[in-house]
């Protein structure tokens, strides 16, 4: 494989002490779909995930990129995820459709979800169906652009799993009991293309406190709390009984226990990870979609215009961001921490013999 060590200047919420190394694309793909074929995944849904891992890389969302991998191979180790299964659409006892990951990796389910959701949505103007009993479902905006490709406004909203995923304390407390329970929305845009904004409950994403001490790095002070309450930037305090903090304070807090009343209240019991509910709406039931693309541009155009404060070089529109740094890496090459590359290579390694 070819490799080399890189300067890079990236989105990256670690502050690393090693360097990074960049690796084509396609090398970082084969050892991926070694590793889940290894664990016992079929090479269809291994192809599936490895090519999501890679685009949420190559969108520079490090958190939910490459290095999910070693989670994932764990989880299927310690009997977390079953490797052998695939989701699949059902009736629940009330004649309602729903997706039954059945206790799989949940990448290829929420897939299914959406693309389920926004049919839903084609024929009826607006649809809704929970997706139960899945594993990890990785970058949750690469859906929702999928979905805002079709002229579909979707919502995916994650909760429910505290009871195995106590990570972020809520807001005024200094234990951790709320998972980061993800929000995510999509929306038909202008002329760039759709608006996407996926965003954690808490301060920092889980997988962020993952990668970090996979890459021996710290995350930012005060986006964490140890045992005690004190803020703190070191992962180990986290993993040690400490705490996420809620984002924007209250704000976070009150979406977190939102997300916890809609997907366990409401939707039932959890099982693997947490329930999702997704909602799609066909936007073309309210405006004609060259008028609305229109009128979105003129309202992201005036955004974008906005002076940049200081520190920042422009004012962004969500979702672009993301799409621009995959649309400038021609070369398809991604830039990991040397540690996190290593222990990838030795797991395929392993894998192989």
């Amino acid at each position: 494989m070819s490799d080399r060590t890189v300067s890079v200047a990236s989105h990256s919420k670690l502050s690393l002490d090693s360097d990074r190394v960049a690796v084509p694309a396609a090398d970082v793909k084969r050892v991926i779909e070694t590793i889940l074929e290894h664990a016992g995944c079929s090479s269809s849904v291994a192809l599936e995930v490895a090519d999501h891992l890679i685009d949420t890389e190559l969108c520079g969302v490090e958190s939910h990129g490459v290095m999910r991998v070693m989670q994932y191979a764990d989880q299927f180790a310690k009997g977390v995820m079953n490797p052998r299964v695939e989701a699949v659409i059902v009736k629940n006892d009330r004649s309602g459709d729903e997706v039954d990951g059945r206790g799989g990796i949940g990448i290829p389910a929420m897939r299914l979800a959406v693309d389920h959701c926004v049919s839903l949505a084609k024929e009826r103007g607006i649809a809704a169906l929970p997706v139960r009993h899945v594993g990890h479902t990785g970058r949750l905006g690469a859906y929702a652009e999928r979905a805002a490709n079709e002229g579909c406004l979707v919502i995916i909203i994650g909760g429910g799993g505290r009871q195995n995923w106590r990570q972020v304390t809520p807001y005024g407390g200094r234990k951790a009991l709320l998972p980061t329970n993800p929000f995510c929305f999509g929306i038909p845009g202008g002329h760039q293309g759709p608006v996407i904004v996926d965003f954690a409950t808490s301060i920092i994403a889980g997988g962020w406190l993952y990668a970090a001490r996979a890459a021996g790095a710290k995350v930012p002070f005060g986006s964490i709390m140890n045992r005690d309450g004190a803020l703190s930037d070191d992962p180990a305090d986290y993993f040690n009984g400490g705490a996420i903090l809620p984002k924007g304070g209250a704000m976070g807090y009150g979406l977190a226990a939102m997300a916890e009343l809609i997907c366990e209240a409401m939707l039932g019991p959890v099982t693997t990870e947490v329930n999702w509910f997704v909602i799609a709406v066909d936007a073309s039931r309210y405006r004609e979609p060259h008028v609305m693309t229109n009128v979105a541009e003129e309202i992201l155009a005036e955004i974008r215009d906005c002076p940049p404060a200081e520190g920042f070089k422009r004012v962004e529109v969500p979702g672009e961001r993301e799409r621009r740094h995959r649309d400038d890496n021609l070369d398809r090459m991604i830039a990991l921490p040397q540690l996190t590359w290593t222990a990838m290579r030795e797991r395929a390694g392993r894998a192989s013999v």
